[in-house]
């Protein structure tokens, strides 16, 4: 058997790389960092203790990289709304199904632990700051101001009623994390009602 060129090494590491992020996600969602242990993390994943430090030398580092992806990933979802053709509200009800995704529970999950558990790492503790709500606010801000002039959007307070809506589907992503068979996710479309007023 011929030995394995550069690429192909170089592409098994990063499968690996991948494979422990993913087994890291879920076990970080579930356990929050404080309950998560890295042999938790190897055992998910399939792979040696020893092997995990090759790719990341701590269980900080490891939970440092999973939130500032996740934390990308979702100021990448409000900026993409801006490249959708569509009215505003149909630009904010896009966005209503991508965040409700099953597929981002996870992340929905890490990001919650590293805003509530404790032992968060400091460049952690950065990351929740400089992605805080408000600056998801400001981020929505211009396509809600344009659906209040089209009058798409109920009147008022543009930033209360972003707020407002970022909080609501922040708790439903929390129950909808429960996995309690009979709670069903509502639909983006009764959704829309809160923003869209009477």
């Amino acid at each position: 058997m011929a030995p394995l060129n550069d690429e192909q090494l170089h592409q098994i590491r990063d499968e690996r790389k991948e494979q422990i992020m993913d087994a890291a996600l879920k076990v970080f969602s579930r356990r929050g960092i404080a309950g998560t242990k890295m042999s938790m993390i190897a055992a998910e994943a399939g792979i040696s203790h020893g092997l995990l430090y090759h790719y990341f030398k701590s269980k900080d580092e490891l939970f440092t990289t999973l939130v500032q992806m996740a934390m990308l990933g979702a100021q990448d979802a409000m900026k993409s709304i801006y490249d959708l053709q569509g009215s505003p509200l149909d630009k904010i009800k896009y966005l209503t199904k991508e965040i409700l995704d099953e597929s981002g529970r996870p992340y929905f999950m890490l990001i919650h632990q590293a805003r509530t558990s404790e032992g968060v790492p400091e460049k952690v503790k950065e990351l929740i700051a400089q992605y805080s709500l408000k600056s998801f606010v400001d981020e929505l801000l211009p396509v809600f101001k344009e659906g209040q002039q089209t009058g798409e959007i109920a009147a008022g307070d543009p930033a209360e009623l972003i707020a407002a809506y970022l909080s609501v589907l922040s708790s439903l992503m929390m129950l909808n994390a429960q996995d309690e068979e009979t709670y069903r996710l509502p639909s983006s479309d009764i959704l829309m009602r809160m923003v869209t007023g009477p």
